[in-house]
């Protein structure tokens, strides 16, 4: 037999049809003798009928199914008896009379139910997870997937980019994230490391002229995991010349109303709003800010030098800030609530919080009897604060206030049900610092990457006063979540040489690690720049799934295993032999 459709695309203009379906036995129940199946493949489940006054031979076999059983039915595509439709499915309203069947393969009873109201571990989920892919919505992700990537395909070859696959076993070129490393056998003592990015090779392209390169691209980074990482993550890659922040900005937009217009059915407003990263910083405590609810944090520092109280005049003589945030009708708040508050803030790292219930009767709180009347009133009209609301202090070293009350803000905004269903917010976060200090290494580092250019008119100062130098760098943000992230690149070798020895690296350090690059930089590099999406994340995003394991077909746990095979394993001594390696353990 030849599979003649999908199950789930049977309709009652399929009636009288005879058609052959091939698929897993989802489940099975006996009326009476009569024998009814719902068979299940990727499209979706229809019912069968198995009936002895059809085919004796197809119900006698029927009776010995059990679920996740792979068979094949051939029959007849009929209406359901009235009052038996089911409104639930897209074939509801027709079933299949059998009048053969053939089983292809059985099944041990399955660790989990194929269905989507599952409550089963994810690490059970993980190991299992050829059973956790048959499940619709797992498919659908794949399905979306799919889709997208052939919709960038698509949408960027249009617009003249070409695909170009870059290598996997490259050269460590440690800055950043840790690099995962393969022994080469045929030289030891040497080692390839797979791409935490093509950076190099793709600015390498625009030296070679392809001017428009991009690539779906495998990643790997040997680092910490989070619910939206993972040590081996999928990128959309782009690179063009002869460009500026802006044309840059405009391919992705239109990629991105072509993405959520084909796949949801949406289109985003654009220009996506552009917000400085200090101005970010300030407002939303973060770089990567939800612009889908307000809640925006407020600099009090220079009103609450006024008041009489110590904890913030103490912080604000040492350098500090006081921010505020009003969360509106959270003068409700039990006291219980607010403890936990205080807690929630301290475990991120504040020193306390500070809060004050704004009332009919007036403040109510800890810090009230600090604040004159008119000062009040003052702090209330720079907050937007109202009777009824709740307005909460921290402070702190500028920085750490704010990604506090960021954190605060977001934690808020959902237990309070701000964040709106469904809705989309776009922006992209620009003029990053170039560079900042880190006090651990003693040296200064790049925010992005050390190939990222200043902005043409700080460049004089970034000898004098580096922290001051902006990044003609870029990120595009969704949701609160950074989904890409990009710049226009150093072109000149003079000004890379020039980077390179500001992060501390020497003319040798730099010659070995880069040397191919700055070589040729030197036989007319364009002026070029690009990004990189995350296409996990945003497929994520796209899916309205909580993490990216939900998108990816084989993840890694958070600890970078994988529960399906094992991985990573010990390998058989022979093997490290051949590598000239023996385990320091």
């Amino acid at each position: 037999m030849r599979r003649s459709c999908y199950c789930g695309e049977l309709r009652t203009e399929d009636v009288g049809r005879e058609v052959i379906l091939m698929g897993w036995v989802q489940s099975l129940r006996d009326h009476g003798g009569v024998i009814f199946v719902d068979l299940r493949d990727r499209e979706g489940v229809v019912q069968v009928v198995f009936n002895p006054e059809i085919s004796e031979e197809a119900h006698r076999l029927a009776e010995e199914l059990g679920d996740e059983y792979v068979i094949a039915v051939r029959g007849r595509v009929q209406r359901r008896p009235p009052g038996t439709e089911n409104p639930r499915i897209p074939t509801g309203q027709v079933e299949v009379l059998a009048t053969e069947l053939k089983v292809l393969n059985r099944s041990r009873p399955p660790v989990f139910p194929i269905e989507d109201r599952l409550e089963v571990s994810e690490l059970v989920r993980l190991r299992y997870r050829y059973l956790d892919l048959r499940r619709p919505s797992m498919f659908r992700n794949m399905r979306m997937r799919h889709e997208a990537a052939q919709i960038i395909r698509r949408y960027l070859s249009s617009l003249g980019f070409l695909e170009v696959e870059t290598p996997f076993l490259t050269k460590s070129t440690p800055e950043g994230a840790r690099d995962f490393l393969v022994p080469s056998r045929l030289s030891p003592g040497t080692f390839y490391a797979l791409p935490q990015s093509p950076q190099l090779f793709k600015q390498i392209l625009m030296v070679a002229g392809i001017d428009r390169y991009f690539q779906i691209v495998k990643c790997f980074r040997d680092e910490d995991l989070r619910a939206d990482r993972q040590p081996e993550f999928t990128q959309v890659d782009l690179e063009m010349s002869f460009v500026t922040e802006e044309d840059v900005q405009e391919v992705i937009e239109g990629l991105m109303v072509e993405l959520f217009e084909e796949l949801l059915g949406k289109t985003p407003h654009t220009p996506f709003p552009r917000i400085p990263y200090q101005e970010a910083l300030e407002r939303f405590g973060t770089d990567k800010p939800d612009l889908r609810f307000g809640m925006e944090l407020k600099d009090l520092g220079d009103l609450v030098r006024e008041s009489s109280f110590e904890v913030f005049l103490k912080e604000l003589e040492g350098g500090g800030v006081v921010k505020g945030l009003v969360v509106e009708g959270g003068a409700g708040f039990s006291r219980k609530e607010l403890d936990e508050l205080v807690r929630e803030a301290m475990e991120l790292g504040a020193k306390g919080l500070a809060w004050v219930r704004i009332t009919q009767d007036g403040w109510q709180g800890p810090p009230s009897k600090y604040f004159p009347e008119g000062l009040k009133e003052r702090i209330m009209e720079r907050t937007g604060a109202r009777t009824g609301d709740l307005l909460l202090f921290v402070a702190d070293r500028k920085q750490k206030a704010c990604e506090i009350l960021g954190e605060l803000r977001l934690k808020l905004g959902r237990r309070l049900g701000l964040i709106p269903e469904g809705g989309y917010q776009f922006a992209w976060i620009v003029d990053f610092p170039l560079l900042e200090f880190d006090e651990t290494e003693g040296r200064y580092v790049a925010i992005h990457h050390p190939f990222t250019s200043p902005k043409e008119e700080d460049v004089e100062r970034l000898e004098e006063d580096p922290l001051s130098v902006r990044a003609r760098a870029y990120d595009i943000i969704l949701n609160g979540h950074e989904i890409g992230g990009g710049s226009i690149r150093n072109h000149r070798p003079e000004l890379q040489k020039r980077i390179f020895r500001l992060i501390g690296f020497s003319e040798r350090e730099a010659h070995e690690r880069f040397g191919f690059l700055l070589e040729a930089l030197q036989y007319g590099a364009p002026p070029h720049g690009g990004i990189a999406l995350g296409f996990d994340r945003l497929m994520m995003i796209l899916c309205g799934s909580d993490t990216i394991r939900e998108v990816i077909p084989f993840p890694k746990t958070q600890k970078g295993t994988c529960p399906l095979t094992g991985a990573p394993s010990e390998v058989e001594p022979r093997q490290l032999k051949e590598l000239h390696l023996k385990l320091g353990l």
